[in-house]
């Protein structure tokens, strides 16, 4: 249930009187939470070939939340909305947030409005209980003009909007692209983050993904502070190959949390005091020989000793 600015305001004063009579272990666990999550993306090929199964797996390992990369004709992973909602909810898993491009078709410049194929993804978001609906790439024909970026960035806003009615936002995902290209002598990235409204599209920080262009996620999160809530926890090493990003950057890939050379714990400090990130979902997308589960364990204990559970 979201709660309005003006009755925020109103409750504001009750809220702090009530504070200070409150004992400190009851203030402490009222905090919000910092939330741990998984990408199924990390998994995808088991998710195809068993993907009940591999849930069950990543549940017995201690994740108690799961982010998807997977919605086809209404349906995740082959189930629709309300089934994969019942089979998260049976293995104690919930999901906070996920993985849906939104793209050129999804906007009807003529009638100024959503297709049905995206009202009906974030219908089903909202039927699964998310709180954030992600958007993890930017077409490059909406980024070949600065004209045509600004409109988009306009629909990112109304995808907010959108979202809102639902009790969700909006989100964005990055890859490299964002700070490699320019237009009118701007990093894509900083235009996105300077045209769109941060109470209606949040920024998902993917702190690998960037490095594959210089991009460096302590230098961006001090850049735009209090702009991240979500974070992609992934750690780089060089590779002999073009990378996970192809020709974009190329020469790293992802690897088991702690092994490569991105500053993970203190990208997290950071993004917790002052990136506005309580969401940090991991992802490792490539597995030097061992096979994804087994990885995304390790990972799981890594972030364990951050404190995570």
């Amino acid at each position: 249930m979201q709660i309005s600015r003006r009755n925020f305001l109103l409750s504001g004063s009750l809220a702090l009187a009530g504070t200070a009579l409150m004992p400190r272990s009851l203030s402490a666990m009222a905090k919000a939470k910092d939330v741990l999550s998984i990408q199924l993306y990390s998994v995808r090929a088991d998710m195809k070939q068993d993907p009940l199964g591999t849930l069950k797996k990543v549940a017995e390992m201690g994740y108690k939340n799961v982010e998807h990369a997977n919605y086809i004709n209404r349906k995740f992973y082959g189930w629709t909305a309300q089934e994969f909602k019942k089979v998260l909810a049976d293995l104690g898993l919930s999901m906070p947030s996920g993985h849906t491009v939104m793209g050129k078709q999804h906007w009807d410049a003529d009638k100024k409005d959503f297709t049905d194929a995206w009202k009906y993804t974030v219908e089903d978001a909202a039927v699964l209980g998310q709180k954030f609906v992600i958007s993890p790439w930017l077409d490059e024909s909406l980024r070949q003009n600065i004209d045509d970026f600004l409109r988009y960035m306009e629909v990112f806003n109304k995808s907010g909007e959108l979202c809102k009615k639902s009790g969700m936002k909006f989100g964005y995902h990055n890859h490299d692209f964002e700070f490699s290209q320019q237009l009118n002598g701007q990093k894509v990235f900083d235009l996105i983050l300077q045209n769109t409204d941060p109470t209606l599209v949040a920024q998902q920080l993917d702190i690998g993904n960037m490095y594959h262009a210089g991009g460096i996620a302590l230098d961006i999160i001090k850049k735009y502070p209090n702009r991240f809530e979500l974070m992609h926890v992934k750690d780089e090493i060089k590779t002999a190959g073009k990378g996970e990003m192809g020709g974009h950057g190329g020469g790293y890939e992802s690897t088991v949390l702690g092994k490569g050379i991105i500053p993970i714990k203190e990208i997290i400090e950071i993004g917790k005091k002052s990136g506005g990130t309580k969401y940090f979902v991991i992802e490792q997308e490539s597995y030097q020989g061992i096979s994804p589960l087994d990885c995304i364990q390790q990972d799981y204990a890594v972030m364990k000793k951050y404190g995570f559970k």
